[in-house]
This record gives C-alpha cells, sequence and structure tokens, in this order.
C-alpha cells in the first residue's frame, strides 16, 4: 500500500475545502496552495499547512506545475489532490507528481491523456461497445471543413478536442456559420487549454444529458455507483444536476451503467470518473459523449443518494487498496439535487460579476449541505470560475428535495454582487422543472426565467430601501437621532423626487414622505407617479417591518460601500441604487464606444481605426473567469481609436473603442 499521510489540495474554493474535510476525517494532514488574490480565502484556512503560490492569473499560479511540486517538497506532502478543473485532467501533471514520488490521487497519467482527448475517448468508447454520434475532425481549412461539416450533418456542435467546461464548443445550424464557430472555438480553445485543435459532432438539441458515476481499482474492481441527470445548462456548462434521472428506470439505469463498466474495464481505469451520455428519452436510446477522468462539481449528488464518501473512495484507491463494494452493495436511498451558486447575471447572458461580498449567510437545515467557496467580507476575484457556492437538498422524494433547495435559497443572505440566486428560485419553481421535464434546451424555451419576476410586489423593497436610508441617517446626525421617525424640520417640503435604479437599471422616479399614523410610522411613496400608502413598524438603520396590500414583511437593509441598498426579506432579495449611479456603458457624446464590464484580458480585436462598423457588431473579444465576452457596437459608426491591443489586460469599465457616427458624405 501507498503511503498518504500529508495532502496537498492543488485547487482552491469549495473542492479544496471538500478534500480537506475528508482528508481530517481520515487521518491525514491537509496542505492549501493560493493565489495571491485568494490569500484570505476559506480554503486556505481549513487546511493544516498553506503555501502562497503567488501571482493572480490561474497561469500563474494553479497552473504553474513547478510551483505546485516545490510546495508539496516544502510542505511534506506525499500526496496531491487536484480537485477539478486546472490540474485535474493534466496527464504531464500527475506523470511529474509520480516521478516527484507524489501519490496522484486519481487515474493514471495514460488514462487521462487518452480520455482527455475527445476524439481518443470515442475510439475507445467505440472498442468498449459504446455507442457514439458520429463525428469528424476540422482543420481550420475552410474546404476540408465543409466537407467534414457535410459528413456529419446539420446542427452540428463544433468542439475542443482537449478540456471541457463548455469551452471551445460552438452549435452550428447551417453552412454559413461554421468557419466563424471554428475560428472562435480554436481560439478558445487554446486559450483555454493550450491545444487548439477542434472537431465536430452530430448535434442533439432536446435530448437530456444523463452521466454515470464509475470507479475503478488497480485489482480488476470496477463500479458504476448510478446516474445523475445535468440537462439543465447555460452555454454548455450546468446549472443544476440531480440523481436519480426522472427519464431513467431500473432496466435502462442497468443499461447505462453497465456500458459505462465497460469502458472503465476497456480503459484499465483507476480511480473516480464519469461517463457522459445524451439521452433520447422517447426511445430510450444513447450515446458517449466524453469521460471525465476526475471528480464532477456534482458528486454530493452521488453521495447523499447512496451514502458514499466519493473522496475517501478516491484516496483509498490511491493508496492502492481494491474498492471496499461490489456492485450488487450500491444501493440507492431517496432523490438529491444540486444548484451552483454563481456571482453572475444571468439576464445578461450569465455574464460573470467579480467584486466584493460584503454579505454572505445562510442557514444549515436538515437535508440540505452547502459547500461553500467564499465568505465574507470577501472578493469574488476575476481570475477563476465566479462559484460562490453548490446547494444539495436531499429528501425521500424529488419534490420534497426541491422543496428544502428552495427554502434555503430564499434564507440565504448575499450581498455585494449579482448572482443568479433568484434565477434558480424561478427554475426550481418552474412547473415544467417540477414535473422532471428537462431537455437540454429547457433555458433556451424559457427566457423568462433568466429574468424573473420579483417575488413580491416592488413598493414593500423600496418602502424599506428609502426609509431604512432615512433612519441610517438620522442615527448619524446627533441633533436628529432622537426624533420621531416622522418628524421633519419643514413638515411643509417633503424631499425632491430622486432617481432609484433597481438591479436592471431602472431608472425609477422616487417620493418619499414619512408621517405617523396611529402610532405606527407610515411612508408616502411615489413611484414614476403612482402612489402607494405602507405602514411601517421597528424601523431602524439596518431594517424594518413593511406592511403592504394587508401583509407584513420583515426586511433587512444593507448599504454597501459600492453605493448599493440591498434588501432582503424571506422571500427576496433586491438592489437599488440612489442616484448618482455608474454612467451608463455604451456610446457617450464625447464618442466613446463599449466599454469592458468586468476586469479580463483581450483575446481579438476584430477592428481597426477607420472600419464602418454596424449596431451590434462585435469589436474586441475579452476574456473573464473562464469565460470569452464580446464588447459590441452600440450602433453604426466609424471607428476613431482602438485603445486595446491582444493579449492587453484591462480593468473593468475601461474604455475598449472610440466609435463615432458614421456622417454621410
Amino acid at each position: 500500500m501507498r503511503t498518504v499521510s500529508t495532502l496537498l489540495v492543488a485547487n482552491r474554493g469549495e473542492i479544496a475545502r471538500r478534500v480537506v474535510r475528508t482528508a481530517r476525517a481520515m487521518g491525514i494532514r491537509t496542505v492549501a496552495v493560493f493565489s495571491d488574490p485568494d490569500a484570505r480565502s476559506p480554503h486556505v484556512s481549513d487546511a493544516d499547512l498553506a503555501v502562497p503560490l503567488g501571482g493572480s492569473t490561474a497561469t500563474e499560479s494553479y497552473l504553474d506545475v513547478g510551483r505546485l511540486l516545490d510546495a508539496a517538497r516544502r510542505s511534506g506532502a506525499d500526496a496531491v489532490h487536484p480537485g477539478y478543473g486546472f490540474l485535474s485532467e493534466n496527464a504531464d501533471f500527475a506523470a511529474a507528481c509520480a516521478a516527484a514520488g507524489l501519490v496522484f490521487v486519481g487515474p493514471r497519467p495514460d488514462s487521462i491523456r487518452v480520455m482527455g482527448r475527445k476524439t481518443g475517448a470515442k475510439e475507445v468508447a467505440r472498442r468498449a461497445g459504446v455507442p457514439v454520434l458520429p463525428d469528424a475532425t476540422l482543420t481550420g481549412d475552410p474546404a476540408h471543413d465543409a466537407r467534414s461539416a457535410a459528413a456529419v450533418g446539420y446542427p452540428l456542435l463544433v468542439k475542443a478536442v482537449a478540456g471541457g467546461g463548455g469551452r471551445g464548443m460552438r452549435v452550428v445550424t447551417d453552412p454559413a456559420g461554421l468557419a466563424e464557430a471554428v475560428t472562435g472555438a480554436r481560439r478558445e480553445a487554446a486559450s483555454a487549454f493550450g491545444d487548439a485543435q477542434v472537431f465536430c459532432e452530430r448535434w442533439v438539441p432536446a435530448a437530456r444529458h444523463v452521466e454515470i458515476q464509475v470507479f475503478g481499482d488497480e485489482h480488476g474492481g470496477a463500479i458504476h455507483l448510478g446516474e445523475r441527470e445535468c440537462s439543465v445548462q447555460r452555454r454548455h456548462q450546468k446549472v443544476l444536476e440531480e440523481a436519480p434521472s426522472t427519464a431513467v428506470g431500473p432496466g435502462l439505469r442497468a443499461r447505462m451503467g453497465g456500458t459505462a463498466v465497460d469502458l472503465v474495464r476497456e480503459l484499465g481505469y483507476h480511480g473516480a470518473g464519469t461517463v457522459e451520455f445524451l439521452l433520447d428519452d422517447t426511445t430510450g436510446e444513447f450515446h458517449f459523449l466524453e469521460m471525465n477522468t476526475r471528480l464532477q462539481v456534482e458528486h454530493p449528488v452521488t453521495e447523499e443518494t447512496t451514502g458514499l464518501d466519493l473522496v475517501r473512495l478516491q484516496i483509498e484507491v490511491a493508496r492502492g487498496m481494491p474498492l471496499p463494494i461490489t456492485q450488487d452493495d450500491v444501493r440507492h436511498r431517496g432523490h438529491a439535487i444540486e444548484v451552483r451558486l454563481y456571482a453572475e447575471d444571468p439576464a445578461h447572458d450569465f455574464r460573470p460579476a467579480p467584486g466584493p461580498l460584503y454579505r454572505y449567510a445562510h442557514p444549515d437545515p436538515v437535508g440540505v449541505r452547502f459547500e461553500d467557496g467564499v465568505g465574507a467580507p470577501g472578493e469574488v476575484p476575476a481570475f477563476y470560475d465566479p462559484m460562490l457556492a453548490k446547494v444539495i437538498a436531499h429528501a425521500g422524494t424529488r419534490q420534497e428535495a426541491v422543496d428544502r433547495l428552495v427554502a434555503a435559497l430564499e434564507a440565504t443572505e448575499i450581498a455585494g454582487t449579482a448572482t443568479n440566486r433568484e434565477f434558480l428560485l424561478a427554475l426550481l419553481r418552474d412547473p415544467d422543472f417540477r414535473a422532471g421535464a428537462t431537455r437540454t434546451d429547457f433555458l433556451d424555451d424559457r427566457p423568462l426565467l433568466l429574468r424573473p419576476g420579483p417575488a413580491l410586489p416592488a413598493p414593500v423593497h423600496l418602502a424599506a430601501a428609502v426609509a431604512v436610508s432615512v433612519a441610517r441617517r438620522r442615527a448619524a446626525e446627533p441633533v436628529r437621532s432622537s426624533a420621531p421617525p416622522g418628524f421633519r424640520l419643514l413638515p411643509g417640503c417633503p424631499p425632491p423626487a430622486a432617481l432609484w435604479h433597481d438591479r436592471h437599471g431602472g431608472p425609477h422616479t422616487v417620493t418619499h414622505r414619512l408621517g405617523a399614523a396611529g402610532g405606527d410610522t407610515t411612508i408616502e411613496l411615489g413611484i414614476d407617479g403612482e402612489q402607494h400608502l405602507l405602514l411601517l413598524r421597528d424601523l431602524g438603520p439596518t431594517g424594518v417591518r413593511v406592511r403592504y396590500d394587508g401583509l407584513e414583511h420583515r426586511c433587512t437593509v444593507a448599504h454597501d460601500p459600492d453605493g448599493a441598498v440591498r434588501v432582503t426579506s424571506p422571500t427576496a432579495q433586491s438592489e437599488w441604487w440612489p442616484q448618482p449611479r455608474l454612467p451608463a456603458p455604451l456610446a457617450t457624446a464625447a464618442g466613446e464606444g463599449p466599454v469592458s464590464e468586468m476586469p479580463g484580458t483581450v483575446v481579438d480585436v476584430r477592428v481597426a481605426p477607420g472600419d464602418r462598423v454596424r449596431a451590434g457588431q462585435t469589436l474586441v473579444v475579452l476574456e473573464a473567469m473562464k469565460m470569452e465576452h464580446p464588447a459590441r457596437a452600440s450602433g453604426a459608426g466609424v471607428v476613431e481609436v482602438v485603445h486595446v491591443s491582444r493579449g492587453e489586460y484591462v480593468e473593468a469599465r475601461s474604455v475598449l473603442v472610440t466609435v463615432a457616427p458614421d456622417v454621410p458624405a
């Protein structure tokens, strides 16, 4: 047996914390590594030792093999767990760990190498008798690629040969869009994985994405732990995962699981892996997509439904031990659902939202598991994936699990950055989702989920924001701090109208007057000319109870350093900005063109001075938080100045291009 007494976790965030938790329970000393922006990250304080890597970007830190191996040497580590992402599926890193005398908690380098290239993985699948979709290679040569695509047939998906996570992936519905898709996918694949090769595969737009968790050991043992459904996706990245799938019964589970185990045996695979399939739930046919040679983000739903600790199993297999269970020992119980809580804006194409995190708090109810990657006060860095936490609910039935998850998210308080919390709640409440009707086009068919309506009338939260802001100012003024809430030096002169912006931009013209009625405080609130009368109780500098239309709502109000007034009640959260707010990001009278909505690196500049551009045309492409973000022209015009160049790092709200109106001669 191989010794694992000190484990270095070559990762960050919630997965690093997850690995540390199991290792500590096994009596293994743990070592964290961290970049400069992560110096105060919770995963650093969780571990027994922590080693600074320096740098800010992933390339300078978590992807630097030399620094990681040096950290292992200096800390006395005898094993490395790569988590997921970063170097978890890098065969060279696994080989380097072995060469340094370190136990790599993962599969052998040769398994990672062959399955890490999707075209090679499909060849292994074919040998194992696993059904696959038609595919063909793409080279970047237009004539060759056109022939390859025609052979596969449209619609098709252009995919990176290396890597995963939705990067280097483009849907192409007709030949006219092929060349641009190949160019973009090759560029993104080269940036993300250091490998620009792409291929095309038949695209099935309305199937289910179902994956099988597998394990193998070096003694010939191979098992599967059932399926997870991951059909609810944005940008080909998973949003919600659950086990079991509503479309998979015992017979289909046995067939899919048996096929996945055949693949494990064909490969001689050791450790945790996931075999991903597209499932046609009308016919029961399924096709191999890829195999992930690591622990998945969504592994907790399998842990909840099987009662197994998958990280413990990984470490035991890495030590050289046989799997402690056989296929007949695997039992499934109840239903588990996981959602990924992100710092992102679903209403704007899930744009990442790095920045300060002033508050992050949640309950820990029975049956709900929070895998937190952040703490508050803190910062969501612009350099990495913007996941804040994973929230997992387990119950006897799917409906009970959904209800538990909704209650936990409703009680979660986040202040300082935009998140997808309201979107996740809208998704979980959607009737089709609750009925289990989820396919990979689920979000495409429901755009209203990206901008859910308020869970309670808007006047409630706006009244709380205005009234608590007034109370807060009063508390800070010695002369007026003892005055009753309705007191005013000039009662005949109400405050002038003000502009308040909501999360989606507003603005709203708001007037207010605080008063008293029967011992209670009232607020007369005008919103864009419409008048509302609300009753206030327990008004103070941090919260208030607001009565509106016969219902009373408990509201907590936080004033953030960025000027936002954030309101939280048991069923909703909202953000409001009193004027002034940040200037509009698009064209101005001075002729500025698009600005960077977040810090990032310029990966493509598509215009030059003198070029005529049309509204909506992509001028510059930025890469931030593992995604590409196009900066587009707000209107037609002529490019006067290009302020950035390829490879340049830009701060948020930097002007990228100056565009002048195109005036006819």
